[in-house]
């Protein structure tokens, strides 16, 4: 997994070298992003400190940033997108909404995988989405895949966080990558018959409801996990990373493109 320092780096590259404007020419930045204030925040104030230039930034879900993006052309005031979730971002790039970027600092700290290949778009974090359970009712011996928790002995066992969330969207996805869609579609049935309660609107939520005892295993990202047992070193619950027989745990990217629309196109030779 990308550390936090690779993390914080790449969105200075990204910002300093490929906006397509040298930094020094640029007054202000500015930033659609889908994640969280108090997350990128801290990251464009350091980078303000350090370059001089301010970065302005609307926050929102990927969904209205992407269709104000369209809607706005040319006369778009944004120079990057920042989302979650590679196809998050592989939607932006079929829209016509990012452009190439050529940087070859970018190339070499960022591996080709978590990349567009067209340099539309690069991995600034991953996110493994795995299974967290119960220390006081399961066994982790117990535990094995995703499939598995479609098995009639997870029924009334199972807390899931809605699938109108992207993460898991993008975890069917890769099942169907994997197993094709009908035993896809044949899993996600059997969670459902095993669901204790209705789904959760967050991650964090649904692992609470595991450590009351609603149920006794979720899917969760990992880092809610770190969140909550940072409040909670005694919380009674721990991962356990699915599919290690197999294809492995589920990882997910989220990253950031140069839109197509960011201004001062003729100084990208910086890069």
């Amino acid at each position: 997994m990308f550390s936090t320092k690779l993390a914080r780096v790449s969105i200075v590259l990204l910002l300093t070298l490929c906006l397509g404007v040298p930094v020094a020419a640029a007054d202000v930045v500015t930033v659609y992003s889908s994640r969280n204030e108090h997350l990128i925040r801290p990251l464009f104030e350091r980078f303000t400190e350090e370059t001089g230039t301010q970065v302005r930034y609307v926050t929102d879900n990927e969904g209205p940033l992407m269709a104000r993006l369209r809607a706005e052309g040319r006369n778009t005031p944004a120079d990057v997108l920042m989302t979650v979730d590679a196809g998050n971002l592989w939607q932006a790039t079929e829209m016509g909404l990012l452009r190439p970027t050529d940087s070859d600092v970018l190339e070499n700290n960022i591996p080709e995988h978590l990349r567009d290949p067209e340099g539309r778009w690069f991995g600034l974090s991953v996110r493994a989405r795995t299974i967290i359970y119960s220390t006081e009712r399961v066994d982790p011996d117990e535990l094995s895949t995703y499939a598995d928790l479609a098995d009639p002995k997870w029924e009334g066992r199972l807390c899931l966080r809605t699938s109108n969330k992207v993460y898991n969207q993008s975890l069917v996805a890769t099942m169907i990558a994997h197993h094709g869609a009908e035993r896809a579609e044949e899993i996600v049935r059997g969670w459902v018959n095993n669901l204790a309660v209705r789904p959760f609107s967050d991650d964090t939520a649904t692992m609470r409801a595991v450590a009351a005892g609603q149920c006794d295993v979720a899917i969760v990202n990992t880092y809610y996990f770190g969140r909550l047992q940072r409040e909670n070193p005694d919380i009674p619950l721990a991962l356990y990373w699915a599919n290690q027989e197999a294809e492995g745990v589920h990882v997910n990217v989220s990253g950031a493109g140069i839109t197509r629309h960011a201004k001062n196109p003729e100084a990208r030779a910086s890069c």
